[in-house]
């Protein structure tokens, strides 16, 4: 009974296909006659013409359409149109392109799958389909008898009645009520240098495992025990008449800490430089002056500052006289009247043989140009060979020999040898002497050479007998200064030249003016 119908609604909806494809064909020439809008002339490329579907539709499709025109199924999607008409084709669209992604294609079924997972962990905690049984169902055993009220204790002496206090509706609001766990904050975790520091940590455990003891932790152990025993020194009040005497000029007592405690700490003081403790002459600060300078002095001793002092000046007339000579004009170079006239005249006299000489030397010259060398032949050539080849054998002999020589010449070998590292010593002597000598004189520290202070000396006549006739000399501020300069303390310096610029206005005034 029901083959025979289901065979009925089959060939019936067949008739109604074949239909719809008669009417269709009736009015497409129509269709085909209407010419497209402007708009679309010139994208014919992109025309698409939809007809309706063909008989060769699939059997899936024509089966789900009859069953849904049986009296008893159920639709449950709502129908755009009537149910006797054919459905509408969709259009085609090229989803190769990425706008049209998201314009035309349905995640419908995807943002509702997720957005069910996401109420599911918000309610529950989690899926349904991970949870138990037990979290999921509980077993109902009727209303619970309700628990003797406990009387509420006394608040500031009133007793209070009626329900229990609720949270505020505002709390409630404000309460957490999803079930998803808050993000862990990763800024929390992070560690400065983690990965070093662990990489240190794992060297670390490798080390102490084959029993090797960090630098670090050596010093620690070999530094000096702290005494625990002794007390910190209290210092003492500056207005305490019985405090022990502080002598600055004395020696400071060394640090008693531990070094390692002073270093670490930063109280260690820095070790100063040797190069500092060197004085930069060997010169004494005050210089005492020869017993020659006494006011009272032995004739000896005079007589010997005098003939010092002599020869110091001595030496500088003989600077200055070479000076002068090397300034000094040749009385040949002094221009005469005969040379002056030589030099107008020459070069306005012609001479005959002066114009003779460089011909001559011309026809050499290209006499000579013309010449050409002459083609050496065989023979010489080979007789220049064997010249060459006799030389260097000659030369050869004459090394060897040179050799066998010094073998009978060993003792005066040796004997030179020594002379030579004699004088190497000598020179070494001679200039480590001047080296200490260069010591005592002052050095070149700017562009001004030291210049020495004049000698105090008084002759014979002037010298005085007593203390009460001595005419002082010098300066002290002017030998501090040069012993300064002296010892390489300070350069050499002159007096700052003043200069105006601007000269002076002399201006006449009015009470000088009248008496003139």
């Amino acid at each position: 009974m029901m083959a025979g119908f289901w065979l009925e609604e089959c060939k019936r909806e067949e008739k109604i296909v074949v239909a719809n494809e008669e009417a269709f064909t009736e009015v497409r020439p129509s269709v085909l006659q209407v010419a497209p809008p402007a708009s679309v002339q010139h994208k014919r490329r992109r025309n698409v013409f939809l007809f309706p579907q063909s008989s060769n539709m699939a059997p899936s499709r024509r089966t789900k359409r009859v069953v849904a025109s049986q009296p008893g199924f159920l639709n449950l999607k709502s129908s755009s149109g009537a149910a006797g008409l054919p459905s509408i084709r969709r259009k085609r669209v090229n989803k190769n392109k990425k706008k049209n992604w998201n314009k035309h294609s349905d995640i419908n079924d995807v943002t509702e799958f997720l957005e069910d997972v996401r109420h599911q962990e918000r309610t529950i905690g989690g899926l349904l389909s991970d949870k138990s049984d037990d979290n999921l169902f509980f077993l109902d055993v009727g209303q619970p008898k309700k628990a003797e009220q406990k009387v509420a204790e006394p608040v500031d002496g009133k007793k209070r009645k009626g329900k229990a206090v609720r949270p505020l509706r505002i709390d409630l609001i404000l309460q957490h009520d999803s079930l998803v766990p808050p993000p862990k904050d990763v800024l929390a975790y992070q560690q400065p240098n983690a990965k070093k520091l662990r990489r240190i940590g794992q060297k670390a455990e490798q080390l102490a495992a084959k029993g090797v003891v960090p630098r670090r932790q050596k010093q620690l152990l070999n530094r000096r025990p702290a005494d625990r025993t002794a007390k910190k020194a209290v210092t003492e009040a500056n207005n305490n008449p019985d405090r022990e005497y502080y002598d600055i000029w004395g020696q400071e007592s060394k640090d008693t800490a531990d070094p390692w405690y002073l270093q670490q700490t930063g109280k260690k003081r820095v070790k100063r430089p040797e190069k500092l403790n060197e004085k930069p002459s060997v010169l004494p600060a005050v210089e005492v002056i020869a017993p020659g300078g006494s006011y009272n002095p032995d004739f000896f001793s005079h007589q010997a500052l005098l003939q010092e002092a002599h020869e110091v000046e001595v030496k500088k007339q003989k600077e200055e006289d070479k000076i002068e000579r090397q300034l000094a004009v040749n009385k040949e170079h002094i221009a005469t009247e005969e040379t002056i006239l030589r030099e107008q005249v020459e070069g306005l006299v012609e001479e005959e043989n002066e114009e003779e000489a460089p011909n001559e030397e011309e026809e050499g010259v290209a006499v000579g140009a013309i010449t050409v060398a002459e083609k050496k032949t065989e023979r010489q050539r080979k007789k220049e060979r064997a010249y060459k080849v006799k030389e260097q054998l000659r030369q050869a002999n004459r090394y060897q020999n040179d050799k066998r020589q010094q073998l009978f010449q060993l003792r005066s070998i040796k004997t030179s040898i020594k002379q030579e590292e004699q004088e190497t010593k000598d020179k070494q002597k001679q200039r480590k002497a001047k080296q200490e000598a260069q010591k005592a004189q002052p050095r070149r520290l700017g562009k001004l050479k030291f210049k020495a202070q004049d000698m105090e000396v008084q002759l014979s006549d002037e010298l005085a007998g007593s203390l009460r006739q001595l005419k002082p000399e010098g300066s002290v501020l002017k030998d501090r200064f040069k012993s300064l300069q002296k010892r390489n303390l300070i350069e050499p310096r002159e007096r700052a030249k003043f200069k105006r610029r601007l000269k002076l206005k002399y201006v006449e005034k009015r009470a000088f003016r009248e008496i003139t």
